[in-house]
């Protein structure tokens, strides 16, 4: 089975070839960190214009350097969400374009489930249930994913993402974009200890996350303490936050085969460290995904959509994209939360 993947829900354009039998065989991607880097943030406009013109490019290049054609394609697999609605829009619709110019079947893919199902494309005896930490940009869950479609959500942000968060602290501290890699260099001359900064949540039982406060507390000591050290600080308490919440999960998911984490701000070493001790005292195996999966790519998303396709699920061209899609969409409203959760 071979399937071609696009990703376009953020700031990265991607296209990838990948099989059944967890071959990439290509994988193309264009960052758009140049065009945004003034503004300190990804610019909805801006982003989805670059899709635009990148996206086609890419999946030409993709197709060359795999040697095959679309007709050699088994299916077509986009993301149809959630995100940025203008750049999901432009991935979903170059989607269906080539499923119907080719006669081929379209898997509309969770942007979400992409990384919920990355860490088996890089780990074949990762085997369901697993308790998957999902954190990135625009995201903080616990999930119990027990299949393919299907996920129970144990935690979610009643606020900030912990990837928004770095992204404000980077902007605060004048340190770059983008704004999670920026900061966890700065920590690495920093002091963890060096500044007084909160844990929201930790220690209350209370399984979901929150990061306002935290992201507050760095804005009114920015420019009080040393950059690096603030940066190490606040990287901590991420991490401090994130290991009391996983801790709390684990004791709801005894089914649990192992500790996964995914999405943009696993690539953080001293997250993806701190991970893996937890698994070691619960006696799990803990998977990450390679550093170049947890960032938005569109390998993921061919991966999620040859599971999916392998499965019978494929999708209708006539599909709207989502700005949200929610995994597991019977989960309990959380008290508090915005439209994140």
């Amino acid at each position: 089975m071979l399937i071609l993947g696009l990703e376009s829900s953020c700031d990265e354009t991607a296209a990838a070839l990948v099989t059944d039998k967890r071959e990439v065989l290509a994988h193309r991607l264009a960052r758009q960190d140049e065009a945004h880097r003034p503004f300190g943030g990804v610019v909805p406009e801006i982003a989805a214009r670059a899709h635009v013109e990148a996206l086609a490019p890419l999946v030409e290049a993709a197709l060359a350097d795999a040697g095959v054609t679309l007709a050699d394609v088994d299916a077509i697999a986009a993301t149809a969400g959630p995100g940025l609605i203008g750049g999901v829009m432009v991935g979903l619709v170059t989607g269906k374009a080539l499923a119907h110019a080719a006669g081929k079947p379209l898997v509309a893919v969770n942007h979400l489930e992409g990384h919920a199902l990355s860490p088996r494309l890089a780990d074949p005896d990762l085997d369901f249930p697993y308790l998957l930490l999902l954190v990135s940009g625009g995201h903080c869950q616990l999930l119990l994913v027990e299949g393919v479609g299907r996920y129970r959500r144990l935690a979610t942000t009643i606020d900030d993402a912990a990837g928004e968060a770095f992204d404000k602290t980077a902007k605060l501290l004048g340190l770059g974009f983008p704004g999670g890699p920026a900061v966890e260099r700065a920590a690495k001359d920093g002091d963890p200890r060096a500044v007084p900064l909160p844990r929201p949540l930790v220690g209350s039982g209370e399984p979901h996350f929150s990061f306002a406060g935290l992201k507050s507390d760095v804005a009114r000591k920015a420019g009080k303490f040393p950059a690096a050290d603030l940066a190490a600080s606040f990287q901590q308490a991420v991490v401090d936050c994130l290991v009391d919440r996983t801790r709390i999960a684990l004791g709801k998911a005894p089914q649990a085969s192992a500790l996964v984490v995914a999405g943009g701000v696993a690539a953080n070493g001293a997250v993806r460290g701190a991970l893996e001790a937890l698994a070691g005292e619960h006696g799990l195996r803990f998977v990450a995904p390679p550093l170049w999966l947890c960032t938005d790519n569109a390998a993921m998303i061919a991966w999620a959509g040859a599971e999916r396709f392998a499965a019978g699920l494929t999708d209708p061209l006539d599909l709207a994209a989502r700005p949200r899609w929610p995994l597991d969409p019977d989960a309990e409203k959380v008290r508090g939360a915005g439209v994140k959760a």
